[in-house]
């Protein structure tokens, strides 16, 4: 199975910009995910995505990547 976006994001394999071509590869695909599974985001993360903002999501995933 291909690693999600968090997972990528997270080992610097992809710079935190490329969410939005995961976004736009779910939405063109079949898959029955929502789309916070899809990217592999916690609750907690798509909650701050959706409730707040891209930065505040980046800033938690920062977080994440620090340990």
């Amino acid at each position: 199975m291909e690693k999600r976006f968090r997972e990528r994001y997270l080992a610097g394999e992809v710079e935190f910009e490329e969410i939005d071509t995961y976004t736009q590869e779910w939405g063109m695909s079949d898959s029955d995910l929502k789309l916070g599974q899809y990217l592999g985001l916690s609750e907690e993360e798509e909650d701050a995505w959706v409730s707040d903002s891209e930065e505040a999501l980046k800033e938690l995933l920062d977080q994440a990547k620090r340990g």
